[in-house]
């Protein structure tokens, strides 16, 4: 078996590159007697083992959402049924989808994929041949550890917060920052292994990235980022290594996918290193 591995995007340039899709399914898509049975159906063993882990129902059954959402989504765009994929994890702990030999059954380069969920909602980005990382967190979440979470940006960063006025403004702002730190460093397979102030992002003042500054070790010409809201109180960020000459589109799906009704259609934005 092959798989996606860590680094660059697979086959840069060779072809123009299928939409990256986004699936954003709250909890409430499935009901909590729905969601145990395709998992008891579709998640492996280990997965399983994880599930009966869980001390609160609420946690056990956002699992069991997520994960029933990756596995229906990986069967959509592989051809590869939900229960028989195989998942592996990088040793920062990464999922990848194992490629059979003979490639995936329904064609196509190699397929990336991140997961992110936060009371009760979950995203789930798609893409092929390119490295893509997501985030998503809630609005109402108050002001709950977000000034361990500023102390950890960039001085720019901490100065543009610091000039919203407190609540809900300088909430908004720290969260913005958050998501894409979070959709960047998952895009790189790092995850919290790269500091937060080795990079920074500026803003435009409702939605947008202006200016990358990449770490040391990597380019800004390399990556796309989007904001969304999909559902009010929801920020969501998604990072896309791409090829400079062949920027893939962006397809927003809502709710679980049960069939293929039809996305929204997003456009990642071109984004300027500093």
């Amino acid at each position: 078996m092959t798989v996606l591995s860590p680094g660059r995007p697979a086959e840069p340039g060779t072809s123009e590159p299928g939409p990256v899709n986004l699936w954003f399914c709250p909890n409430d898509e499935l009901t909590p007697g729905i969601a145990a049975t395709l998992a008891s159906h579709w998640l492996d063993e280990n997965e399983q083992e994880v599930a009966g882990r869980f001390l609160f129902e609420r946690d056990r059954r956002q699992y069991l959402v997520a994960h029933a959402l990756v596995r229906r989504v990986l069967a959509l765009e592989t051809g590869i049924p939900e229960a028989e994929a195989v998942i592996w994890r990088s040793s920062r702990g990464r999922p990848f989808i194992q490629t059979p030999a003979g490639g995936l059954p329904r064609g196509g380069a190699a397929l990336d994929f991140n997961l992110s969920h936060a009371n009760a909602y979950n995203l789930l980005g798609v893409s092929r041949g390119l490295r893509i990382g997501v985030d998503v967190e809630r609005l109402d979440r108050g002001e709950r550890g977000l000034d361990n979470i500023i102390a950890t940006f960039s001085p720019e960063e901490q100065t543009w917060i610091a000039g919203a006025a407190p609540g809900r403004s300088r909430d908004r702002r720290a969260l913005r920052l958050w998501t894409l730190k979070e959709a960047y460093s998952k895009a790189r397979g790092l995850g919290l292994g790269l500091p937060f102030d080795s990079f920074a992002f500026t803003l435009a003042e409702d939605r947008g990235v202006l200016a990358f500054r990449p770490p040391a070790d990597d380019s800004a010409a390399c990556w796309r980022f989007l904001e969304i809201e999909p559902v009010p109180e929801a920020l969501a960020a998604v990072a896309v290594e791409v090829d400079a000459g062949h920027v893939p589109a962006v397809h927003l799906h809502h709710g679980f996918p049960w069939g293929r009704a039809a996305p929204r259609r997003l456009v990642l934005q071109e984004t300027v290193g500093v």
